[in-house]
């Protein structure tokens, strides 16, 4: 039997509304009121609160813990996922994976824990003035959360899944390497997207959140924030509207939080979305802009023996070879991880229909899937999407994929490919509606290089939304300061994934934990003195 710290917790009087049984308006003053509990509000509130600061949190899902979490999709996608796993861009071209439950995004993610590139970093100094983030800079602070994340080498064997990417690549001459994960005592299971069972994985439902509820703090679950409500160059307070049932019907009842600052982390999409439904400044148009998605190319194989890349670790193997392969302006570059293998997503994903279809489901447990990870954001070409508001008000983020993005992912497929064959495949299908199968790497290499990749017939998924409320050293370029803050509102601070003026061009959660620490510590600081 393992213990559920949040249901602990909770009989020991930690403070948590679920919004969903108001029957009547809530009021609430706070220090700090955090909007989102994932890989930023969730740090954020650790860190303020353990400073003494009263501390609201407010999140749009529901709390969901340990003991709630049984390994299948079905309930997976429906409680713990934005729009039930099936959130995506505006054009329906791309598929976005975002947590929303308590946690966040980092209660459902692979655990894969990557400082931010060096490349990435001297980008940001020298195109947005952030002349702070240096690499030894921002070392003491990944640090810090890795600590405090149990973020360390997984020396666990990898499973088959991500053996083909170590075998193949060492065949093509491709580095790969071990990717490090945040998890203590992990029963290396595999079901990572849909919460962990016996708390393994050091998400912020299991770390920063019962740290700043055991210190005090306020959870409101269940709650969609609406608007912030400002005057001059501050906010006075947020506007909340309490949700039903699975958190998507709206109930009756309004939470209104008033507070000194408002952190607003609500991802990189819903955050802007805030801010806009709030009508903040935003006086060069810079609000929901350069939002991006890391956009990723998907291939299987049928290696013809066992695979099961449903068990073991979902990610313990990665290679930057095409990144660090050109300037990071330079031709689209991408990162190669491979994917856990389970039912629905795998359905959703894979090419064909009818028979076609139902053989490739049949054949699952011999199949590989590798992703390539596309670096957005460093190249003219490559503006990213924006955040715009329907006339409901939800969010809803419109991003086109132009030839500079496909002559990447043609190159990610035959890197793929080659590998995949390196490795043993029996056929590799680069997932494309018009590719039913390669049986080798010289028929691949021929048929992907005639093929014209374009939308809707080349599957484009994501799992990395970044942008939309940039920093920038000026107001010109981005939507707050190198430290979360506003540029207009002056009790207002943004830390989440949305502020990174570029992707990262690597899974984004340490970048976020180690960026929200040093931005968190600063403004508790601030507040402390008064």
């Amino acid at each position: 039997m393992f213990v559920d710290p949040i249901k602990e917790g909770l009989a020991k009087g930690w403070l948590h509304i679920d919004a969903s049984q108001l029957g009547k308006d809530a009021v609430l003053e706070a220090d700090v009121c955090i909007i989102g509990t994932g890989a930023g509000g969730g740090i954020a509130a650790d860190v303020l609160s353990s400073t003494g600061l009263k501390v609201v949190m407010i999140e749009e899902g529901m709390l969901k813990s340990s003991s709630d979490f049984r390994m299948l999709e079905s309930e997976a996608y429906p409680t713990l996922y934005q729009e039930s796993a099936s959130r995506k861009t505006a054009d329906k071209a791309i598929n976005i994976l975002q947590g929303r439950t308590v946690g966040g995004s980092t209660t459902v993610n692979w655990t894969s824990s990557f400082r931010t590139p060096a490349a990435t970093l001297k980008h940001w100094r020298e195109r947005f003035g952030l002349t702070d983030l240096t690499d030894e800079h921002m070392a003491g602070w990944f640090k810090l959360a890795e600590q405090l994340l149990s973020i360390a080498d997984w020396t666990v064997p990898a499973n088959e899944n991500n053996s083909v990417l170590e075998r193949g690549g060492q065949k093509v001459g491709v580095k790969v390497e071990r990717i490090r994960r945040n998890v203590k005592g992990c029963y290396n299971l595999g079901y990572c997207g849909m919460g962990c069972p016996t708390n393994a994985k050091q998400s912020m439902l299991t770390t920063t959140i019962p740290a700043a509820l055991a210190r005090g703090a306020v959870l409101v679950s269940r709650a969609r924030a609406d608007r912030l409500l400002w005057q001059g160059s501050r906010v006075s307070a947020l506007e909340c509207t309490a949700m039903r049932g699975s958190g998507y019907d709206e109930g009756a009842a309004r939470v209104r939080v008033t507070a000194k600052h408002f952190v607003v982390a609500g991802g990189a999409i819903n955050s802007p979305a805030l801010l806009l439904r709030s009508k903040v400044p935003d006086p060069y148009g810079r609000l929901g802009r350069r939002t991006f998605l890391h956009p990723s190319l998907i291939s299987g194989a049928d290696m013809g023996g066992k695979v099961e890349g449903w068990s073991g670790a979902p990610q313990t193997m990665y290679s930057d070879h095409f990144l660090d392969a050109q300037p990071v302006d330079g031709p689209m570059g991408f990162k190669l991880e491979a994917a856990p293998v389970h039912p629905v997503l795998y359905a959703i994903s894979v090419n064909g229909m009818a028979e076609h279809h139902r053989m490739r489901i049949t054949n699952m447990t011999s199949t590989q899937v590798m992703i390539a990870l596309c670096r957005d954001g460093f190249h003219p070409e490559s503006e990213g999407g924006t955040v715009k508001l329907l006339a409901d008000g939800f969010p809803q983020l419109d991003y086109g994929l132009n030839r500079y993005f496909f002559d990447a992912a043609k190159r990610a497929f035959l890197a793929m490919a080659e590998i995949q064959f390196a490795a043993g495949a029996k056929e590799v299908f680069p997932v494309d509606e018009r590719i039913d199968g390669y049986r080798n790497w010289a028929e691949a290499k021929a048929g992907l290089n005639r093929l014209d990749l374009r939308p809707f017939s080349t599957r484009v998924a994501s799992a990395h939304v970044m942008g939309g409320c940039a920093m920038a050293a000026s107001d010109k370029d981005g939507v707050v300061n190198g430290f979360g803050r506003h540029h207009q509102i002056e009790n207002l601070s943004v830390m989440d994934g949305s502020v990174f003026p570029t992707s990262i061009g690597a899974n984004p959660q340490l970048s976020i934990y180690g960026l929200t620490w040093r931005n968190a510590a600063r403004l508790a600081g601030e507040m402390r003195r008064g």
